[in-house]
């Protein structure tokens, strides 16, 4: 299945603010040797480019996360919470099964006047959350909309098993969205799935399939995020990426190459190095944080944009592209004009 959302009149979707937030606590790959995992910083970096990642706080939920980056958003927005119609939260890990994370969030900011909602889409869940609230804005259900996506994935993980539990970290990112005249464009956006190969990407345990909890569902790791066919999700990976990159591109009349920026999902370093060199895209044009950030789920593409927005590497007039890819198997891309 494929949808696409395109610019349909002169006033389009902007970006007016941009936020983030990531835990204080790091987690490093030495930390992990430490802990008695059989692997090894270079083992790690060499397989995905991961160094170190994030952690919250015991204390810390997804929502918490979210409302930093959101205030950040809102303030460079210059508007208020209670000004949002509309907040749409894009999560694997919310705080609670009910309510939504983004009532949570929605709570936490006072935004009285606006209506929340979670998105969930693995890792492309930020592009999807985005295409939702650009809906909204084109119909004139919404002048002001919020969209953050917000994970605190080292809950999920199995910290004895090496293949997944070194690649997960937590954060935020966020952005205020409103239709106008200037300002970052949204210029398209695009959504696939293919729910045959959802298994590949699994977290069974508090899903109806999986409820309640109880000791067996525990003692099968039921409740622990499990990857499966890594090497094959590898190669569907790079090639969905390597597909919303191009009709992102073509689709404004251009090839991959006239894009300033591409900021992915920041599922691993060599997939990047390889669409690199198939699409004759120096690496300097690649936005990466998974070398100090890990894999955030769907956060991770929303936390690249807002900081390579925030460090002033995104200059006015550039093409900045968003693809990812996640579990479901969804995947898709949004392409800004800066």
């Amino acid at each position: 299945m494929s949808l696409k959302t395109s610019r349909v009149s002169q006033k389009s979707i902007r970006i007016l603010g941009t936020g983030y937030h990531v835990p204080e606590k790091v987690l490093t790959n030495k930390d992990l040797e430490d802990m008695g995992l059989d692997t090894s910083n270079e083992w790690i970096v060499q397989r995905t480019g991961i160094r170190e990642r994030r952690v919250a706080d015991k204390n810390e939920a997804t929502s918490h996360l979210a409302c930093r980056a959101s205030r950040m958003a809102l303030e460079q927005a210059g508007i208020s919470a209670k000004d949002l119609d509309l907040i749409v939260v894009a999560t694997v890990t919310p705080d609670t099964c009910c309510p939504s994370a983004g009532n949570w969030l929605e709570a936490a900011l006072g935004a009285d006047n606006a209506v929340s909602f979670d998105v969930t889409a693995a890792c492309s869940g930020f592009i999807y959350a985005l295409n939702v609230a650009s809906q909204y804005l084109l119909a004139g259900t919404a002048k002001y909309a919020l969209v953050s996506a917000a994970e605190v994935m080292t809950r999920t993980v199995n910290w004895k098993d090496r293949s997944t539990c070194i690649l997960w970290g937590d954060g935020a990112g966020a952005v205020v969205l409103a239709l106008g005249e200037s300002g970052p464009e949204i210029l398209s956006s695009a959504l696939h799935s293919d729910g045959k190969n959802g298994s590949d990407l699994l977290l069974p345990g508090g899903g109806s399939r999986t409820t309640p909890i109880s000791h067996e569902s525990v003692d099968k790791g039921l409740h622990y995020l499990d990857l499966i066919n890594a090497d094959q999700s590898f190669r569907v990976a790079v090639r969905c990426f390597m597909q919303v990159i191009s009709d992102a591109a073509a689709g404004q009349g251009l090839t991959p190459t006239d894009l300033d920026w591409i900021i992915p999902h920041q599922a691993n370093l060599r997939m990047f190095q390889y669409i690199s060199k198939a699409f004759h895209i120096p690496m300097e044009r690649f936005y990466i944080t998974i070398d100090r950030f890990g894999n955030i789920s769907s956060a991770s593409c929303a936390v690249a944009l807002a900081e390579a927005a925030q460090k002033g590497c995104l200059k006015t007039g550039q093409l900045v592209c968003l693809p990812v890819f996640g579990g479901g198997l969804t995947w898709g891309s949004a392409l800004i004009r800066w």
